[in-house]
């Protein structure tokens, strides 16, 4: 008689599945999921996750024109402790297609930020959490401060069942500090744009004039386009537009960066000669000339917010930052009650690239001080 091969196979086909379970198990740290966090308005906001779900949240927060997985080198050696949130902002990242509907792009982030953060601690059961936010995205953290840190009513949830009929956000009364942001990293980030005759540490510095004048030319060659929606499409702007948009940009991140290697890397990835650029798709381009634009007109002045922020931060500086200068950096350490500062000495604005290991160090050390 032949022997029988059906115990075979099924030892096989259990080994098979423990394995295929076993390494499951092992990767699932660090696989990439995708939520959509319903905001006050209705919106979707889409945040990539990645992490255990029964560990520590963390949420991260972009900058300008940046995509939120842009942190996800620097996360990976972290994930068997912490769960990482990373909100893409209306208008980038994987929210290209969902350009901020406020012409204060800041502020409606900064309602965003709040569901978001209120959706976390709901899902982890907890009070709050640690942020890191680097640029426009430590900005977005300095308006939720002011708006949410010692405010009466605050957003709950946009899916609750008293807001839920008329897209409004739900509120709560309440005396306490309603801030969700247990510590928080401020990276290179002043908590005011413009100048003012008390305040010089706004954007740029002392050539803040000159540079947005530069932008402003720019907007005004596109305003005709823009503001029409004539063109929605990068590809059909006038060749000249589309050079001006795009040397701006590079222009931007290259005072960004700090290093040789830096600006090299910004040069080499920026480059698009005119064959190129006639086909180019710019998926931000509207979100980020919308952005400028409130940029300009809008103060942007949180350093009220300063004073009554009980929430511990850690000020982590470029100490070659052109746009936010040191000195008024460490000034805001000065204001805030409860505050640190850690310098970078040989690092731009943009830390992360410039510094990257340093920057991992930091970020470790920053979660693990709790």
């Amino acid at each position: 008689m032949r022997p029988t091969v059906k115990p075979f196979k099924t030892l096989l086909s259990n080994t098979l599945t423990a394995t295929k379970d076993k390494a499951s198990t092992v990767l699932q740290p660090y696989t990439l999921r995708l939520q959509q966090i319903v905001s006050y308005d209705g919106v979707s906001i889409p945040v990539t996750v990645i992490g255990r779900p029964e560990a520590e949240p963390v949420v991260l927060l972009h900058a300008f024109g940046m995509d939120a997985r842009q942190f996800l080198p620097f996360v990976l050696s972290l994930l068997g402790q912490y769960c990482f949130y990373l909100p893409h902002f209306r208008g980038f990242g994987l929210a290209a297609s969902t350009p901020s509907s406020k012409f204060n792009f800041i502020e409606q982030y900064a309602d965003d930020l709040e569901v978001i953060l209120t959706h976390i601690c709901a899902e982890h059961q907890v009070e709050s959490v640690d942020v890191a936010a680097i640029s426009m995205g430590a900005l977005v953290v300095w308006a939720h401060f002011n708006r949410y840190a010692h405010s009466e009513p605050q957003y709950t949830t946009a899916t609750s069942s008293n807001s839920s009929a008329n897209n409004q956000p739900s509120t709560t009364n309440s005396s306490k500090n309603h801030s969700k942001i247990k510590r928080y990293l401020n990276i290179d980030q002043s908590p005011i744009v413009h100048n003012q005759p008390d305040w010089q540490g706004g954007v740029f510095g002392d050539k803040q004039a000159q540079i947005f004048e530069q932008f402003s030319e720019v907007l005004q060659a596109t305003l005709p386009y823009f503001e029409q929606q004539t063109i929605t499409d990068f590809s059909h702007l006038p060749f000249k537009v589309k050079r001006q948009i795009t040397q701006m940009e590079t222009a931007f991140s290259l005072m960004s960066a700090g290093r040789l290697p830096s600006q090299l890397f910004i040069k080499s990835s920026s480059y698009l000669p005119d064959y190129k650029l006639a086909v180019y798709q710019h998926p931000t381009w509207q979100q980020k000339l919308k952005g400028l634009s409130a940029y300009l007109d809008l103060p942007y002045d949180y350093r009220e917010a300063l004073t009554h922020t009980q929430t511990p931060v850690t000020m982590l500086i470029g100490a070659q930052s052109q746009l936010y200068d040191p000195t008024w950096q460490r000034q805001v350490a000065d204001i805030l009650p409860n505050a640190e500062v850690v310098e970078i000495a040989e690092s731009g604005h943009a830390i992360p690239l410039d510094a990257p290991i340093q920057f991992a160090q930091v970020l470790k050390r920053f979660l693990q001080a709790s």
